[in-house]
């Protein structure tokens, strides 16, 4: 572990650091002033929540109080009756998850895009076994009813207006959810899985005439008509807003283009932006956007990338790592560039803190949102403690910057560098393990810190795994992974 006590220089580093006047306010009440925000935060994010399962239990309760609703008089009835439940909860929960894939403002705010994503995949596979059960039940059940085999009724279901829609808008959930599995993810190029997830929203589309045409359950007129027609309108409008209109606009505003792309160490560069009034896109330290430079060879890829630096009226960074085709691209982008932003997204920012203290760990690439956390936080000396790890002098990306900012607020910083030790799964490196070095050694005000935790996904969880372990309560942790 090395204190580094100093700043360092590199040649043609891209912005000045950007400091705050040291804030007057005291530790204690900045702590109860953020946790107060958090526990705003932390209810209407419950809210979000019971919302999403009320409208699943509205849309079964209207099928209850439906003409359609009838007496369970046998085996074929009650397997029908299940079938269609299972089909109402799979199609609303299908909503549910586009709402969270919308990258809607108020989400991100109170939930975090990233901590959405992560509820809108493991959503996938509860949806797709109701959307099977759902095609399942009502076969067995037709099929009990009219004494066919279920082969007899599945053929002749298929013979009948919009069936065949409704087993291709099952065909391409199926195709989406596998092809999400991880086992099959990093088998696939990002280009082929992006496509693939893409089909989500056409099967949605394509399953609607099938919902509207079973007059039975969604009878013209129904007020369980009407609350289906909402529930696509609001998912899909959602859509439309915010991942299309909305960074049109922005595009349009602000004119984002690309001005230098700067090397930095072997397979990552920094991709300088200028445009208009880039102060006023809201930008937090810490946050992120999707980024999508108009070229003959990125145009049809978006990158999720953070800001490595605050932007200015005039000008912003984003900084990349080669982690596949492409990313490597970018570093190939001449100046002049058309550029399209999606965000900011994240809460991986000082709004996001509860405790009177900072402390901050980050790994290779993942210096990125750490090191614009801390230019656009309000820091007093002594209250932000900051961890940089790289393999080698190669990763030290950014390093320069993050020690000067460090010694202009009063920050402590160390560095730890090697590879990670083999005696035992640790975050460390083998020479640290031996020496007894914990989070708690680096950081003394641990438990009364809030920790920030950005780098590779196996890296950061043996980070946040310690942390817990040492007893920081999971809302002072807060993790940013970069895969």
């Amino acid at each position: 572990m090395i204190d580094t006590a100093g700043p360092a220089t590199r040649p043609g580093a891209a912005s000045r650091p950007r400091l705050r006047p040291a804030p007057s306010e005291p530790l204690a009440a900045a702590a109860r002033r953020r946790r107060r925000s958090k526990r705003a935060r932390t209810a209407a994010a419950d809210l979000l929540g019971v919302l999403a399962w009320v409208s699943a239990a509205v849309a079964v309760l209207l099928w209850l109080v439906t003409p359609a609703s009838r007496t369970v008089t046998g085996v074929g009835s009650v397997l029908t009756d299940a079938g269609i439940v299972a089909g109402l909860i799979g199609t609303d929960l299908t909503l549910v998850m586009l709402v969270l894939a919308a990258r809607v403002p108020l989400i991100d705010r109170v939930f975090g895009q990233d901590n959405a994503i992560a509820v809108h995949r493991s959503l996938g596979k509860p949806v797709l076994y109701l959307l099977l059960a759902h095609g399942a039940l009502l076969t067995l059940g037709y099929s009990a009813e009219s004494a066919k085999s279920p082969v007899a009724e599945t053929i002749a279901l298929f013979s009948t207006p919009d069936m065949p829609l409704a087993y291709l808008a099952l065909g391409l959930f199926v195709a989406v959810v596998v092809s999400s599995l991880v086992a099959v993810r990093r088998r696939l190029p990002y280009e082929a899985w992006h496509v693939i997830h893409l089909l989500s929203y056409a099967a949605v589309l394509v399953a609607l005439p099938h919902m509207l045409s079973v007059g039975g359950v969604l009878s013209v007129g129904s007020w369980q008509r009407t609350y289906w027609i909402a529930l696509y309108v609001l998912a899909l409008g959602l859509i439309v807003l915010y991942r299309f209109v909305l960074p049109l606009v922005v595009t349009l505003r602000h004119r984002i283009r690309v001005t230098a792309v700067e090397p930095i160490a072997p397979g990552v560069v920094s991709i300088h932006l200028a445009g208009r009034a880039l102060d006023r896109l809201g930008v937090e330290g810490g946050q992120y956007g999707v980024w999508r430079f108009w070229t003959a060879r990125t145009w049809w890829h978006a990158h999720p990338v953070s800001f490595s630096a605050v932007p200015g009226s005039g000008h912003a960074r984003i900084t990349v790592r080669d982690l596949g085709a492409g990313s490597a691209r970018l570093g190939r982008i001449r100046p002049g560039a058309l550029v399209s932003l999606e965000g900011p997204y994240g809460l991986f920012t000082s709004r996001a803190r509860t405790a009177p203290y900072l402390a901050l760990v980050a790994s290779g690439i993942g210096i990125t949102p750490v090191r614009a956390l801390l230019e656009d936080t309000d820091l007093r000396p002594g209250e932000a403690t900051v961890l940089l790890r790289g393999t080698d002098a190669d990763q030290q990306y950014l390093w320069d910057e993050t020690v000067a900012l460090a010694n202009a607020t009063g920050s402590t910083l160390f560095a730890m560098v090697g590879h990670r030790a083999h005696s035992r799964e640790s975050w460390m490196t083998e020479e640290d393990v031996r020496r007894g070095v914990t989070l708690r050694s680096v950081f003394p005000r641990l438990l009364e810190s809030d920790l920030y935790v950005c780098g590779p996904r196996v890296w950061s969880d043996l980070v946040v795994r310690e942390a817990r372990l040492a007893g920081v309560p999971e809302h002072q942790i807060h993790q940013e992974r970069f895969e």
